[in-house]
């Protein structure tokens, strides 16, 4: 890896937010969770959270292409996603319209937040809806009621972005170093990093000069085990 990559890399990751986040309920078309993690990408999100079918072929098909930015965790169940976004003090917010429902402007984002997105064409179900903190809606004035999933992601995102710049929340890095190497090998090394994870080897680390920092045996381990 060249040392501007390092650098890009770096930085990139200085400015992830790791207590802001999203979860897809049974969003499929690889079209719509292709633009939602691009959004996800530019406002500094690090992991988003996913409930699908175990069928759905869309977590290895090509919406997943920005993987090693943006992982994604995928969860069995909509209950179990929730719980366990709770379980990290993060207040739960679901796109919905109902009476009780406000202009997503005013939500506090500098908090601890996941925006749960509901599916294409039903929306949130109603377990969703039931388990959320607060349901948020984007005024709207023409004939359509609902934007388009990765339209809606986008306009909240950016005003978590909006926030959170304010509050100089992106000055700090909060990403934790164990994940911040593993984004720099997967993303410096990526042909060695694919043999890694093929071979179940562990991953090295990476020094301030994007070299790869690993003994002899780890690269004995890696040249010769089948």
């Amino acid at each position: 890896m060249s040392p501007e990559r390092y650098q890009k890399i770096r930085q990139v990751l200085a400015k992830r937010q790791p207590d802001l986040t999203l979860l897809l309920e049974e969003v499929h078309k690889p079209h719509n969770v292709s633009a939602v993690i691009r959004s996800a990408d530019a406002v500094g999100i690090h992991k988003i959270h996913a409930v699908w079918e175990e069928n759905r072929a869309l977590r290895k098909g090509t919406a997943m292409g920005s993987q090693i930015w943006v992982k994604t965790q995928v969860h069995r169940s909509t209950a179990e996603a929730v719980s366990h976004l709770k379980a990290n003090n993060m207040q739960v917010l679901v796109t919905h319209l109902d009476d009780k429902a406000v202009d997503f402007r005013e939500i506090d984002y500098t908090q601890p937040t996941a925006i749960l997105l509901g599916q294409e064409k039903s929306g949130a179900t109603s377990e969703a809806i039931a388990l959320a903190d607060q349901s948020v809606v984007v005024p709207m004035v023409g004939m359509v009621q609902s934007l388009n999933v990765s339209v809606a992601a986008a306009l909240i995102l950016y005003e978590a972005q909006r926030q959170r710049e304010a509050a100089n929340m992106y000055a700090q890095s909060k990403l934790d170093e164990s994940e911040a190497q593993d984004v720099l090998f997967e993303g410096g090394f990526p042909v060695l990093y694919r043999e890694c994870v093929r071979r179940k080897l562990p991953f090295p680390q990476v020094d301030d000069k994007g070299c790869i920092s690993a003994d002899k045996a780890w690269w004995d381990a890696l040249q010769f085990t089948s």
